[in-house]
């Protein structure tokens, strides 16, 4: 089965049964969907809490819900077709400030692994080589360079404009929208784009197909703290107050389930964490790039999932910016570090 058939066929039986009301959905069948941009090992938690049968063992009859972007689970969960979304922690402050209060329940990710800034290959050989020489660019038309996020307001987006940001450079490029790899690489390779943000799999496979290179990584020690200040939360799972009001014990078998898949990955070797998801979800994709995205996490964090006040507020540095729109915000009105610490309690 292709890698479109199967993402159309997780979205589309997901939509089905999370169009029911909450309440009745899981009086009937507890089916509680997670919902997340691309089919990327970056949201790999999910697909491996599932393989593993976690969220069986807890109770939910969970389904996984896929976009072409990480403003995919931000918007669905706002419709109401999903419970639970994987995604930038920008994305549960942003619903907060627009009515829809939320609470980031644990982290997946301190270290943004799609924070990388890769430039086209022609444009790397003529020397632009750092994003200071990217911003001095100019396109052939004189224009300034053309930079695509998956999504404006996406994390992609969020991080790099920072970046750009920090060192004055911020009016010096123009953002767009790219989407997935399947629309980022070809537009990257046709000079559409001067440059892509991009996730440590998307690295490997532009840089082997020869589209591009990378002028900015955060796998590299120091890299993202030295930007950002430190570690903070850049990849969370989240719900609605709503919810967490409504079924307290359901977000705890939730979380019990992601709890434990963190905790699997930390103590299995690499391979047999790629052994484990590529059937299903990355059978299509270089395999290279699935190791390099999964081993991001491996070697940048302990996988505890905890988020404290401190590195919730170096986070401030990239959201509460002109043009994210987000308000300032406080720990305790949207982390609700209680049901991890419960899950954390139960399978020490």
């Amino acid at each position: 089965m292709n890698i479109t058939r199967r993402r159309a066929l997780i979205a589309g039986s997901t939509l089905a049964g999370a169009s029911m009301l909450p309440g009745r959905l899981r009086a009937e069948t507890k089916q509680v969907s997670l919902a997340f941009g691309p089919v990327s090992p970056v949201y790999a938690i999910g697909m491996i809490a599932e393989l593993k049968g976690y969220f069986r063992d807890e109770g939910p009859d969970s389904k996984l819900v896929t976009g072409n972007a990480g403003t995919f689970g931000r918007q669905t969960l706002a419709a109401g077709q999903a419970l639970f979304a994987h995604g930038d922690a920008s994305h549960p402050l942003q619903l907060s400030a627009r009515g829809k209060p939320c609470k980031i329940l644990l982290a997946t990710e301190m270290v943004c692994s799609y924070a990388n800034i890769v430039v086209r290959q022609d444009v790397y050989d003529a020397g632009i080589n750092s994003v200071e020489k990217l911003a001095e660019y100019k396109r052939p038309d004189g224009a300034k360079p053309i930079v695509a996020a998956t999504a404006i307001g996406s994390g992609t987006w969020v991080f790099g404009t920072y970046v750009f940001e920090t060192r004055g450079l911020g009016d010096r490029v123009n953002w767009v929208a790219g989407g997935g790899p399947n629309t980022m690489f070809p537009s990257l390779q046709t000079k559409q784009f001067d440059a892509i943000m991009a996730p440590p799999s998307w690295i490997v496979e532009v840089e082997k197909k020869g589209f591009g290179r990378t002028i900015y990584d955060t796998s590299k020690p120091g890299v993202f703290e030295k930007d950002f200040g430190g570690t903070l939360p850049v990849l969370v799972i989240y719900t609605l107050q709503d919810t967490v009001e409504q079924d307290k014990a359901m977000v705890q078998a939730y979380v019990n389930a992601i709890h434990r898949a963190m905790a699997f990955v930390k103590a299995t070797p690499l391979a047999d964490v790629q052994a484990l998801v590529t059937p299903k979800y990355f059978s299509g994709i270089d395999p290279d790039a699935v190791s390099a995205e999964l081993g991001f996490d491996k070697s940048t964090w302990a996988y505890d999932g905890v988020i404290d006040k401190s590195s919730f507020e170096r986070g401030a540095k990239p959201w509460y910016r002109k043009g994210t729109d987000i308000p300032e915000t406080k720990y305790e009105d949207v982390v609700d570090m209680g049901f991890l610490q419960a899950a954390r309690a139960k399978y020490k």
